[in-house]
C-alpha cells in the first residue's frame, strides 16, 4: 500500500511522474498472498471502508479504469457518486479535457486526456441512434450552405451531392452542439435527413455511459451552449421550416436537478433592426455567433449573413437575474474577433475573456482579451502556432483548465496537439513553482503589443488521430 498512500496529497500526487503501474496486477497479487476475493467484506483486507475509500479518493482518476476490474465490490465503488464527493471535499479533483472529433463523412468519437499524466482514453461511442439520424440529411443540406462557415467549398459540395444517386449528401459537421454541466457531457441537437433534432445526450464519466435526457422544445443545428449557476443555457441556430434552414431567436434552459427544460426570453437582435429599407433587412439573417458565460451572464456575439456574406451585428447580453436581454456594449460587439464565417471562438481563464482573432494568411492567427475599462480588445498573444488546414470544419479550438489558455490544433504532421500558452517569465521559475507535467517542446512567439513581452507555447500532450477532424471540447472537473 506504500505506492497508494505516497498519493495522499494534491501536491504529492503533481510530483509524481505517474509511472505506468498496473494497478490490476498489483491487487492480483494481493489476492493470492492475503486471500482478498470477492466474498471478502472490505474493500482492502484489514482496513476498513471508510480509509478504504480515502486510499481510493487520493489515486489518480487516469487509474481508476483498471481499478474496476479487481472485484465487483472495487467497481461499484470506484463508480459511485460518494467517492467523487469525497475527492471534491479533499480538494483531490482534476481537470480533464474532453474532445470530440469527427472520422470520415459519419462518425462522431470523443476522447479524453489527462493532462497531468498526458494519457488519452477513448470514450464509449454514442448510441447508435444519434449516428443514424445525425449523419445523413436530406436535400436540405444544400440550405446548410447559407450557415456553414467560410471553410466549406461550395464547389466540392454541389459536385459530391449531383453524384449521389439517391440524393443524399454528407455534411462535414453535423451541426450538434456540446456543453459541460455538472460533471457530465451533453450532446444537443443536430440534422436528422431533412430535419433538425431536438434530442440531448449525456455522458456521464463515474459509469462511463451515455443516457437521453429531457429533449429540447425545438429542433436545433449549430446552436450554442453556456453554462450559468449550475444550468445549460442553449440560444439560437437554425430549424428547419419549409422554406429550408430559418435562424432561431429563441432560447431556453436546463435544469439538471428536474431534468426540465424551460424557456427563455427571445434574443431581441435590436441591431438587426437598424437596416434602412425592408429589402436588406429580408435579405440578411441574424444569427448566434458565440456564447460565452462571463461575470455571470450569457454574453451572444451576433453577426447578420446573406451567403457568402457575413458582418458583425454586435451582440446581446443575458442577464438570469433579470431574465431578459440587454445590448453589448460597442466596442465589445463589433470588435469580438471571428474564426471564421459563422463562428467566434472565446473562453473564460481566470476571469479574463480571451477571443481568438484568424489573421491572414491562414497559417497565423493572434489571441485578444478584452478590457472592460475600455470596452476594447487588446492584443495579448500576437503569433499562434497555427497551420492551415482550410478542408477541416474546426481546425483549432480554445480551452482554459489548470488556470491557462491551451489551444487544441493539428501540427504539420497531422498530429493532434494542445499546447498551453506560459508566460516568458515562467521559463525562469524554480522546478518547485513549475507546472507540474512535463513538456515535449516549446516555441517563443513574440507579442506584437509589447516586443520585451513574449508566450511560449508548451507541448502539454499530442497523439495522432489519423485524419480524424477536430470537432469541438469541453472540461470537466472530477
Amino acid at each position: 500500500m506504500g505506492g497508494i498512500l505516497s498519493l495522499a496529497g494534491p501536491k504529492s500526487r503533481q510530483a509524481s511522474n505517474y509511472n505506468e503501474v498496473s494497478w490490476v496486477e498489483t491487487c492480483k497479487k494481493q489476492k493470492m498472498t492475503s486471500g482478498f476475493n470477492e466474498e471478502s467484506p472490505g474493500l482492502i483486507p484489514s482496513l476498513p471502508d471508510e480509509l478504504s475509500i480515502q486510499i481510493l479518493a487520493r489515486i489518480p482518476r487516469v487509474y481508476y479504469f483498471n481499478l474496476r476490474l479487481v472485484s465487483k465490490k472495487w467497481k461499484a465503488t470506484i463508480m459511485s457518486s460518494e467517492l467523487f464527493k469525497l475527492r471534491k471535499e479533499l480538494g483531490l479533483t482534476e481537470e480533464w479535457l474532453y474532445m470530440l472529433t469527427k472520422v470520415g463523412e459519419e462518425k462522431l468519437l470523443w476522447h479524453a486526456l489527462d493532462p497531468l499524466s498526458r494519457r488519452w482514453q477513448t470514450l464509449p461511442p454514442m448510441p447508435n441512434s444519434v449516428y443514424e439520424e445525425s449523419t445523413c440529411m436530406g436535400f436540405s443540406g444544400f440550405w446548410m450552405l447559407n450557415i456553414v462557415g467560410s471553410s466549406f467549398k461550395i464547389s466540392e459540395f454541389i459536385r459530391s451531392w449531383l453524384q449521389q444517386k439517391d440524393g443524399l449528401g454528407h455534411m462535414p459537421f453535423f451541426g450538434c452542439a456540446i456543453g459541460a454541466l455538472d460533471g457530465c457531457l451533453y450532446v444537443l441537437g443536430g440534422f436528422c435527413r431533412a430535419s433538425t433534432m431536438r434530442c440531448v445526450w449525456r455522458f456521464n464519466p463515474i459509469l462511463n455511459s451515455w443516457s437521453e435526457v429531457t429533449s429540447m422544445s425545438v429542433g436545433r443545428a449549430y446552436c450554442k451552449t453556456g453554462i450559468l449557476n449550475n444550468k445549460l443555457y442553449v440560444v439560437g441556430g437554425v430549424t428547419m421550416g419549409q422554406g429550408g434552414l430559418t435562424p432561431l431567436h429563441s432560447a431556453e434552459v436546463f435544469d439538471p436537478c428536474t431534468g426540465l427544460w424551460s424557456e427563455v426570453p427571445n434574443m431581441p437582435f435590436s441591431r438587426a433592426q437598424t437596416f434602412p429599407n425592408i429589402f436588406l433587412a429580408d435579405m440578411f439573417k441574424p444569427i448566434a455567433t458565440g456564447m460565452t458565460p462571463y461575470m455571470g451572464r450569457l454574453f451572444v456575439p451576433q453577426s447578420l449573413y446573406s451567403w457568402p456574406f457575413f458582418f458583425d451585428a454586435g451582440g446581446e447580453i443575458y442577464d438570469p437575474e433579470t431574465n431578459s436581454w440587454d445590448e453589448m456594449p460597442s466596442g465589445m460587439g463589433d470588435g469580438w474577433p471571428a474564426r471564421q464565417a459563422a463562428t467566434k471562438l472565446s473562453v473564460v481563464v481566470d476571469g479574463e475573456l480571451y477571443a481568438f482573432d484568424l489573421s491572414s494568411p491562414t497559417d497565423s492567427g493572434k489571441i485578444k482579451v478584452y478590457d472592460k475599462k475600455e470596452d476594447a480588445w487588446q492584443v495579448v498573444i500576437g503569433k499562434v502556432p497555427i497551420h492551415d488546414f482550410a478542408d477541416s470544419e474546426s481546425p483549432y479550438l480554445l480551452a482554459g483548465f489548470h488556470g491557462k489558455l491551451h489551444l487544441i490544433t493539428k501540427d504539420a504532421n497531422h498530429e493532434v496537439a494542445v499546447l498551453r500558452a506560459d508566460p516568458h517569465h515562467n521559463l525562469d521559475s524554480s522546478p518547485s513553482s513549475s507546472i507540474p507535467f512535463a513538456d515535449e517542446s516549446s516555441h517563443e512567439l513574440p507579442n506584437s503589443v509589447a516586443e520585451s513581452e513574449s508566450v511560449i507555447w508548451r507541448v502539454v500532450a499530442k497523439r495522432d488521430f489519423g485524419s480524424a477532424e477536430l470537432v469541438s471540447c469541453q472540461v470537466l472537473d472530477l
